[in-house]
């Protein structure tokens, strides 16, 4: 039994990391599309893409892990079913409950890696991710470097550039400078640079206009140059920072005083509570997908037809136990004290697998004997 169980579970692992990386895969290249039109269009760079791609796969890493936990249980039973293997080891008399411990392994192994990623790693890169956005955010050249497009790096500046050579020179620059309250500024120019110039960033216009209208008396007054430069670094809002945010907390700060914590966060008790206990259900749920999946096509047995059918009834157990968590963060976020309730899932799956695995060994035959008997 113990070359069985390593057997079975080395079979769940190798499944479960093919499944999980063809998923990651899939909904990497679904969010990396339009993250790379966003970063690529505002001239980031191709490393910067690859940072932001690397940052946002823990938290689609906990979308697709149940996903093939239940994948794995599913096909390696199925497959032993297949090949009748659970049919031998269940007639040389091994029970159901016994033939579930390599999949109870292999469940905890997954909510142990949905524990690691909701406990350290999300939080850490959502908070290093939020912070390189605010960089990028606050970044004047990435503001600017878009062709085609009327922009607003700040309140009361416009700018526009036809197009952007392979060099780096911006073509046909036009600039609007509406910040003072008397005047009114335009700048147009065939070709501009920015220049870094210490901390500042400067753009240099070269061959162009500047028209200069006072509001106070409406003279217009306008001067040709050959070449311009323009202190950009006051667009620079250098101040903003990245507010603290529960997702961005490990565990262990959301243990205590939430009271205090909700103070200091400007949130409520409650969204304190369901930020701590989902975390720990997500990784009670994974070990609830693992033997749902198991016990479901157990209960079917071996047959030369397949076991489509309850392949279909635990897929379809799995999309109601999932709805259900969903549905049970409002009562939650109103009252803190309501946070067990974010565990009923897994409670009414742990009951589920509880009974089907009951069934499949000898409950069946009581049931029908007991039917039996009253009829």
């Amino acid at each position: 039994m113990v070359k069985f169980d390593r057997y079975m579970l080395s079979q769940l692992l190798w499944l479960f990391g093919f499944f999980a990386l063809v998923l990651v895969a899939v909904f990497w290249i679904n969010q990396a599309v339009q993250l790379f039109d966003r970063l690529i269009g505002d001239g980031q760079t191709a490393l910067v893409f690859l940072e932001f791609s690397a940052l946002g796969l823990p938290r689609l890493i906990t979308t697709v892990l149940p996903i093939a936990t239940f994948a794995a249980a599913v096909y390696v039973t199925n497959r032993m079913n297949n090949e009748s293997e659970l049919t031998v080891m269940q007639s040389t008399g091994s029970s159901p409950w016994r033939l579930a411990r390599p999949v109870a392994v292999f469940g905890l192994i997954s909510a142990l890696m949905m524990s690691v990623l909701s406990h350290m790693l999300v939080p850490a890169a959502s908070q290093q991710l939020s912070e390189r956005e605010a960089e990028i955010s606050r970044n004047v050249t990435s503001r600017l470097l878009t062709e085609g497009a009327f922009l607003n790096p700040t309140r009361g500046v416009t700018f526009y550039t036809r197009a952007i050579g392979e060099d780096g020179v911006l073509q046909d620059v036009f600039l609007a400078d509406r910040r003072a309250p008397n005047e009114r500024v335009i700048y147009t120019a065939a070709e501009a640079y920015l220049i870094r110039n210490g901390d500042g960033t400067s753009l240099i216009m070269v061959d162009g206009l500047a028209q200069r209208l006072a509001t106070s008396d409406n003279r217009l007054s306008t001067a040709k140059f050959q070449d311009f430069s323009f202190d950009i670094s006051p667009l620079m809002s250098t101040d903003e920072q990245v507010a603290l945010s529960l997702q961005f907390l490990r565990t262990d700060a959301l243990l205590t005083n939430w009271d205090l914590l909700a103070t200091s966060l400007g949130t409520t008790t409650g969204s304190i509570a369901e930020e701590l206990h989902s975390r720990f259900a997500r990784a009670a749920f994974c070990f609830v997908t693992a033997m749902i999946g198991f016990a479901t096509l157990l209960v079917g047995g071996y047959s030369r037809f397949g076991v489509w059918r309850e392949i279909v009834i635990a897929f379809l157990l799995l999309i109601a136990l999932d709805g259900m968590r969903s549905t049970l963060s409002g009562p939650v976020l109103a009252d803190a004290r309501m946070w067990p309730i974010l565990y009923t899932p897994s409670v009414i799956g742990l009951a589920l697998i509880t009974g089907l695995l009951w069934v499949s060994s000898s409950g069946g035959l009581k049931l029908r004997r007991l039917r039996e008997r009253f009829t």
